[in-house]
């Protein structure tokens, strides 16, 4: 499966290439890409709630999308990042819209959220301009909300 936006593809990465992504990450991003081949691995059915969707600009991968598995009470959560290069230039934002539709077409799901380290302005920026609101705090820090059809 794979999903296309005006420039990018987003395609859900394979068992391999998130033990590749878990081998050679720092110890944060090994437990998170970890805990995503776990869930994919214990949850075939279900894997595209726990994959890593890799953002791919001209066949290269500058970026990575995911749900923190299924949706729970109607809630999907979404989780992103961009290598350094290609921040600033949008890709992140439509990416993320995407894959907020995709999550929307699904059974189901009522609301999608996010959270934002409390010093990371990019990522609010990102989410706000997606249509997400504030709605509290969360471990990591902000947390902002979209709910369907809006």
């Amino acid at each position: 499966m794979e999903l296309k936006t005006e420039r990018l593809t987003l395609k859900p990465l394979t068992d391999e290439e998130l033990r590749a992504l878990r081998d050679a990450a720092d110890a944060e991003m090994r437990q998170a890409y970890g805990e995503m081949l776990e869930g994919a691995l214990t949850h075939p059915r279900q894997r595209l709630w726990y994959t890593a969707w890799g953002m791919y600009l001209n066949g290269e991968r500058i970026g990575d999308l995911c749900f923190k598995g299924v949706p729970r009470e109607g809630m999907a959560e979404l989780g992103y990042g961009i290598a350094p290069p290609w921040e600033g230039k949008g890709y992140t934002t439509e990416a993320a819209a995407c894959l907020v539709d995709w999550a929307f077409a699904q059974p189901g799901v009522e609301m999608v959220e996010g959270e934002t380290e409390p010093g990371n302005a990019a990522s609010r920026r990102i989410l706000q301009k997606l249509g997400f609101l504030p709605c509290g705090m969360g471990a990591e820090g902000p947390r902002f909300r979209r709910m369907r059809g809006l």
